[in-house]
C-alpha cells in the first residue's frame, strides 16, 4: 500500500482552499459576483484584507440570545462582518425579483433561474455557518459538501447524516452519542434565535427587502427540520432494506 508520508488526506484535493463562486444575473442584465474561499482544513471563511464592517456589524449592535462571544474580545459579530458586501450589493433589491444564478465550484456547476431571495439564501448560509459564530458551527460540516437549492428532504437527508456522523466521532472519543437524535432539535432553536438576531440587525442595512428575506428563507427551514425528521425518516425506511434484513 502506498504511504501518504503521514499527510492528512482530503476526499477533494490537497487545495489549502475551497472556493465558491456565486454570480448574480438580474433581470435588467446587472451581474454581481462573490467569491468565496475557505480553508480546506478548517472550513472557516477567509475574508479580503480590505474589507471594513459596517457600523451593523458591531457585536454591540444587536446581539443575538446565544451569543457566547465576548465583547472585548471581539467587536464585531463574526458572520455580520463578513457579509456587509453581500448586504449592500442587493441593498436596494426586493427579494421577489427575478435573476439567474450560477454558483461554480471544483467539482461541478449549478444553476437556477429564480429570486433573488432564494439566490441569496443559499450565499449568505455559507457565510454563516462559515465565519465562527458559536452557535453556526455545528453545521459546518455540511459546507465541504454544499448543495445550493436543495429541496426540503435532500436537506433533511444531509443534516441527520451530519449529526450521525457527529454521534461516531463522539463515540469514537469515548464521549456519549445521541443515535436517537434528541439534541438535534435544541441545535435547530439556537440556529432560529441566531436567525432573528441576524433579522434585526438587517432592518437598518438595506431599503429593499432582499436581505432580510433571504434570511427569514434560511429560518424556514431550520423551523421545518426538527418537525420533518420523524417524517422523512418513515417515508425512506424503506430504501435501507437492504439492511434491514440482514
Amino acid at each position: 500500500m502506498p504511504s501518504n508520508g503521514g499527510k492528512r488526506v482530503y476526499v477533494n484535493g490537497p487545495e489549502e482552499t475551497i472556493k465558491y463562486f456565486y454570480i448574480f444575473r438580474l433581470a435588467d442584465g446587472t451581474i454581481k459576483r462573490f467569491d468565496i474561499s475557505l480553508d480546506a482544513r478548517t472550513l472557516n471563511y477567509i475574508p479580503p484584507g480590505n474589507q471594513t464592517p459596517p457600523e451593523w456589524a458591531k457585536l454591540s449592535y444587536y446581539k443575538c440570545s446565544p451569543c457566547t462571544l465576548d465583547e472585548t474580545a471581539h467587536e464585531f459579530c463574526t458572520i455580520a462582518s463578513n457579509i456587509g458586501e453581500v448586504v449592500n450589493a442587493f441593498k436596494d433589491s426586493a427579494s421577489y425579483e427575478n435573476a439567474h444564478v450560477l454558483i461554480m465550484t471544483k467539482a461541478r456547476d449549478i444553476s437556477k433561474s429564480t429570486t433573488i431571495q432564494e439566490g441569496m439564501s443559499s450565499l449568505l448560509g455559507l457565510y454563516m455557518v462559515t465565519s465562527g459564530c458559536p452557535v453556526m458551527e455545528k453545521l459546518k460540516p455540511l459546507v465541504r459538501y454544499h448543495l445550493p437549492f436543495s429541496t426540503i428532504d435532500e436537506s433533511v437527508y444531509r443534516i441527520v447524516s451530519m449529526y450521525l456522523f457527529a454521534q461516531y466521532y463522539l463515540k469514537g472519543k469515548g464521549k456519549k452519542p445521541d443515535w436517537e437524535l434528541k439534541k438535534l432539535a435544541d441545535i435547530y432553536e439556537n440556529i432560529r434565535l441566531v436567525n432573528a438576531g441576524m433579522s434585526e440587525r438587517l432592518k437598518n442595512a438595506a431599503s429593499r427587502d432582499a436581505s432580510i428575506s433571504a434570511v427569514a428563507n434560511l429560518d424556514g427551514l431550520a423551523s421545518l427540520v426538527p418537525i420533518l425528521i420523524n417524517d422523512t425518516l418513515a417515508s425512506i425506511e424503506d430504501s435501507f432494506s437492504s439492511y434491514l434484513l440482514e
